[in-house]
């Protein structure tokens, strides 16, 4: 890069700030208005190579950062799909009810996946595109919180779609993932089920899942039964994922008549597994699944499952947004879950 003064008349910027002081440009933003974060002398050394530079803050671009744009940025985990999209079919089915929100509160809406190698802060916030951020998706948690943790130190307003845990860094909107859990199980148990299996992640690393094997555990025990750990098989949400892992627990040869998915795409490739191998739905294996996707019911047979309400999470995602920016009070909500039974499930046939 060659220096500013060759040139000739072209003004410094926050970039060549940011050069010469071997930081981020978002640090020199966060340094020259005063952002505590900023380590003392950090901010004094970009302090000293503006004035070096003569670098004047556009005062009129500065007064544009500190109005709202009235836009909103909704960001897509890129998730693997069997199309191109990406999209896991859950988050689409969301979209609808969060612009219909933000239309119903005066809000544009930008549009974008997650780029984990982009400052968020500096691409929406800084920039002035968007007032704050919707998350849709995550991958691996554990990762993912130290990425909110850094949001959460640069003052940027943001709000999640997901597990609502205590000490959790900024706000989520999820639903009760431990009720949908139990009361699906529970659904299974009173069909007379007594051999459940669950397919799903039900570590840490994915808290959603985790509070559904929770709740499935939980509705086991209540029921005199216990949680065979034979009977559960990691899997993320992917019909294929659904598909190997439903296999694998065939292949374990461990006797079970029910099934509950940590998602809908899960059952579905499950509900494909369990016919390859010539078992019948419901009749030998009772299926449910999570999220109530528009595909669960049109497979065969059409897919009982924990319905979350996407109509009630658009609102509330956009109203806990909205009262971030606002500097009004928020929090972060649990909505209801509510099972939906179709043919997926029945109750045991008995012999003649």
């Amino acid at each position: 890069m060659s220096d500013v003064k060759s040139r000739g008349s072209i003004r410094p910027t926050s970039f060549d700030i940011a050069y010469r002081a071997g930081v981020s440009q978002s640090t020199v933003s966060r340094a020259l208005r005063g952002d505590p974060n900023v380590s003392e002398d950090t901010r004094r050394r970009i302090e000293s190579i503006a004035r070096q530079l003569n670098y004047k803050v556009d005062k009129n671009a500065s007064n544009l950062r500190c109005q709202h744009s009235r836009t909103l940025a909704l960001l897509f985990f890129e998730d693997p799909t069997t199309d191109d999209s990406l999209i896991n079919p859950f988050f689409l089915s969301m979209l609808g009810s969060i612009t219909r929100a933000c239309a119903h509160r005066g809000y544009d809406l930008l549009i974008s996946f997650q780029q984990f190698s982009h400052d968020w802060r500096v691409d929406y916030e800084d920039s002035g595109k968007a007032d704050g951020v919707i998350l849709l998706g995550y991958g691996d948690y554990l990762t993912y919180r130290e990425r909110l943790e850094q949001l959460v130190q640069q003052g940027m307003h943001f709000v999640c779609w997901g597990a609502v845990q205590q000490g959790q860094p900024g706000l989520s909107v999820g639903c009760d993932n431990h009720q949908g859990g139990y009361d699906a199980t529970s659904h299974l148990v009173r069909l007379g089920r007594r051999n459940i299996a669950f397919i799903g992640d039900a570590s840490s690393h994915s808290p959603e899942f985790s509070e559904r094997y929770r709740g499935y555990a939980e509705a086991l025990v209540a029921a005199g039964l216990s949680a065979a750990p034979e009977l559960q098989v990691d899997a993320i949400s992917t019909e294929r994922s659904g598909f190997e892992a439903t296999h694998e627990l065939i292949a374990r040869r461990t006797p079970f008549d029910g099934l509950m998915a940590a998602s809908d795409l899960i059952a579905i490739g499950a509900i494909r597994a369990l016919q390859d191998q010539g078992l019948h739905v419901p009749a030998d294996v009772s299926v449910v699944g999570f999220d109530d996707i528009p595909a669960a019911s049109l497979v065969n047979p059409p897919l009982t499952t924990v319905m979350q309400d996407t109509w009630q999470a658009g609102e509330v995602l956009v109203r806990t947004l909205s009262q971030l920016v606002q500097g009004e009070p928020a929090e972060s909500t649990v909505l209801p879950a509510r099972l939906v039974v179709r043919g997926s499930c029945g109750a045991r046939l008995q012999n003649p």
